[in-house]
């Protein structure tokens, strides 16, 4: 169905292709999972089989791409539509009209099928994936993840043959998350639909996977093969192929349901192991098990998030005298836009010492950084949050979960000050958001947003990081050296459009961690990242927690939270209804605890890294 004959792509103004010596097939109703660190090139293949690359894209593509016999270099995109459905990684860039429904029936009206038929399409697509009760709803009022499952909706409704998807999964909840790889399982195995996906959170779909593709590094040749065989030698894995690893187990398991069935000899050596439990920051109220709890080595912080959506329109993103703040998806467009202005005061050398040595002899109360208290907010006929309460101290992290639609966005806006209660209180550094201007606003959080084009205006990487460099008043250099950190390779020339997903949002991150504020949000902050930017990401947030700044992360990455997170927060219909340690929240719930919970269970352990420090 979808056969590449030795391709490579070279971008205009690039040294080297981005991609090379790509040979291979896919046959008629296979599921083929593209997999390699950030910038390799996936999204770039998936392009070339849509007719996006080199036809949109400009750039030079060798070699030969041929889908159903259409050769993609003689067909554009249009004329391959009846064929390829593609989704890419930023579900704005796809709507083009206002509501689910018309959104669903698009597609298919392009193509002239009978009204009867879009019907029929159009109800089964809101069933399959749960979007009935939204079918009316304004796409712009969405939760992020709402809107991608209405972009993948879209792009079934006209039956196509093949499925070009990029992180399909990756602003979708672990519930919402299998159902759409269910649905994909169901158009492969049912229908003979041949899918090609790019995905970094692999341990949500390696297993659903025929084949995979691996690319190791751009411009290198690909390796392909079975799952198995190919994650024995991937650079990037999910946990419960690392956890095998670990363990010797031969072949790789790549479900958790595999892993148990042979845990049962590590389960046994981890039997008696404890560790002291570093997790919590100096000023943790909170206090968790020491009987078999597994070793943490997490910093704490009491966590407040403020929180974009991604639906948010594209017309109300801000300029260069933007705030690293960014609107809800439901935010009116005229809301009043912070600015990106001067760094907040840095911790003297004396008050560090004193945010890791611990509160005083006194006992005396550890000041909040943000607090919440009996706060509602209704937007038009709907309540989306009632009686929250949250508090946020110096130097402990905390993880916002709960379904897409739950919430989330909505008090991360209201803690942000981009809406206002409805009753209740928010404060923020002794502030009232929604009352205080940017500019001092700016001075007491840092938010990084789900959609980071939103903080990006600048025409190349280094007139971004010179320009967050002097907003933040921090030394030449600072902004650069950061996203060096974080991902390196990226070149001071390059555009922040032709990065990838996981790119611009570590460039956004790096603008945002620039002026150091005592209080970050971050709005699925691994959306696009692999798992060595990943564990960069992890250690510097570390690091900026055991400096007394206050993380709050609002994520559906369950392996980050259970990594990171002193404390976790769960949201459903507007109300908290979980609030405790990270292990106490997420080892009793089926959908947020990560791979090693489930297969070390009852054992309360997290992460491989704790895994293997016990067995060290």
């Amino acid at each position: 169905m979808i056969r590449f004959e030795d391709v490579s792509v070279t971008y205009d103004g690039a040294a080297e292709p981005t991609v090379a010596g790509v040979d291979f097939e896919v046959p008629e109703g296979e599921l083929v999972l593209l997999v390699g660190p950030s910038g390799v090139g996936k999204s770039t293949l998936l392009g070339a089989v849509s007719g996006l690359v080199p036809h949109f894209t400009g750039g030079t593509l060798r070699g030969r791409v041929t889908v159903a016999g259409r050769d993609t270099r003689t067909h554009k995109p249009r004329e391959l539509a009846d064929v390829v459905g593609t989704v890419g990684q930023d579900p704005l860039s796809h709507f083009v009209t206002d509501t689910v429904e018309d959104e669903l029936a698009y597609g298919m009206e392009s193509l002239g099928l009978p009204p009867d038929v879009m019907r029929r399409r159009v109800e089964e697509t809101l069933d399959l994936l749960g979007l009935a009760a939204l079918r009316d709803r304004p796409i712009a009022t969405l939760s992020g993840g709402q809107q991608q499952r209405v972009a993948i909706g879209s792009v079934l409704t006209p039956h196509p043959g093949v499925l070009v998807l990029d992180e399909p999964t990756s602003a979708l909840d672990p519930a919402a998350a299998e159902e759409v790889l269910a649905v994909l399982q169901r158009l492969v195995h049912d229908l003979g639909t041949t899918v090609l996906m790019a995905e970094h959170r692999l341990e949500r779909v390696v297993q659903y996977a025929d084949r995979v593709v691996l690319l190791p590094s751009p411009g290198a040749v690909p390796r392909i093969g079975a799952p198995a065989e190919v994650m024995a030698v991937s650079p990037v894995c999910p946990p419960v192929v690392e956890l095998g690893r670990l363990a010797g187990w031969s072949p790789l398991p790549l479900t958790v349901r595999d892993a148990r069935r042979r845990a049962g000899d590590l389960r046994t050596r981890l039997e008696g192991s404890t560790a002291p439990d570093t997790r919590r920051s100096t000023h943790d109220l909170h206090t968790r098990p020491e009987d078999s709890t597994a070793p943490d080595t997490r910093r704490s912080t009491h966590d407040l998030h403020t929180h974009p959506d991604d639906n948010t329109p594209p017309d109300t993103r801000r300029k260069a005298d933007d705030l690293h703040t960014h609107p809800d998806d439901s935010t009116p467009p005229d809301a009043p836009s912070p600015v990106r202005t001067a760094a907040p005061p840095r911790p003297s050398p004396g008050r560090r010492r004193w945010l890791r040595a611990g509160p005083p002899a006194t006992g005396a109360p550890t000041p909040h950084v943000a607090e919440v208290r009996s706060l509602a907010v209704r937007r038009g006929r709907v309540t989306a949050l009632r009686g929250v309460d949250l508090t946020v101290s110096p130097g402990e992290t905390i993880a916002l979960m709960g379904r897409n639609g739950a919430g989330k966005s909505t008090l991360l806006s209201a803690l942000v000050g981009l809406v206002e209660p409805s009753s209740g209180t928010v404060r923020v550094g002794g502030a009232v958001p929604h009352r205080t201007a940017p500019r001092d606003l700016v001075r007491r959080v840092g938010l990084v947003p789900q959609e980071p084009r939103d903080l990006l205006y600048a025409d190349t990487v280094a007139a971004e990081c010179a320009a967050a460099d002097a907003d933040a008043g921090a030394a030449p250099g600072t902004c650069r050296a950061l996203v060096s950190d974080l991902l390196p390779g990226i070149a001071d020339d390059t555009h922040p459009r032709d990065l990838s997903e996981g790119q611009r949002l570590t460039l956004a991150l790096a603008v945002v961690l620039t002026a150091r504020p005592p209080l970050l949000l971050l709005d699925e902050p691994t959306r696009g990242l692999d798992y060595a930017a990943k564990a960069r990401l992890v250690s510097l947030l570390r690091g900026l927690a055991a400096e007394g700044h206050a993380i709050v992360l609002a994520t559906h990455d369950v392996e980050l939270a259970a990594e990171l997170a002193h404390r976790v927060v769960l949201i459903a219909e507007g109300e908290v209804i979980a609030d405790g340690p990270t292990a106490e929240v997420v080892v009793s719930s089926p959908s947020f605890a990560p791979q090693v919970t489930k297969i070390l269970a009852p054992q309360r352990w997290l992460t491989v890294a704790e895994v293997r420090k016990a067995l060290s």
